[in-house]
């Protein structure tokens, strides 16, 4: 293994563990946003862009270790396509992002209607219902 081979596993490792780790913090994150019913839009589309980046690095670890002498064609297709969709994932999120952060709409937030046992929202306890 080269130098370069080396420092770029080592990269490809350490921003697929940073990934998780964020990863981790934002679901804790968005489960207390998630039970006051209140979540932004902004860290949704954050959240969405970095689950396909850690698939994409996942992937390119997969590739980075997989490569040896006479890589199966179905191997080789299967890493393909996984890439080909992660970096369909992130381009989606950074242009997601891009528009929030463009538009100036970067502190939308989605309020999460409760809904009762009878099936309906409380009218009483929504802002703007009569």
């Amino acid at each position: 293994m080269s130098k370069l081979e080396l420092v770029v596993s080592l990269a490809y490792s350490i921003s697929f563990v940073c990934a998780l780790l964020l990863m981790a913090a934002l679901f804790w994150y968005f489960r207390r946003r998630f039970r006051v019913r209140v979540v932004s839009l902004f860290m949704l589309a954050a959240f969405f862009f970095l689950g396909a980046y850690t698939v994409k690095m996942a992937v390119a670890f997969w590739i980075r270790l997989s490569c040896g002498p006479g890589p199966d064609a179905v191997v080789s297709t299967l890493q393909s396509e996984a890439w080909a969709v992660a970096q369909t994932g992130t381009t989606l999120g950074l242009v997601i992002l891009t528009v929030l952060m463009y538009s100036k709409r970067q502190d939308l937030f989605v309020v999460l209607s409760e809904i009762r046992q009878g099936g309906t929202p409380d009218a009483d306890t929504h802002p703007g219902s009569e």
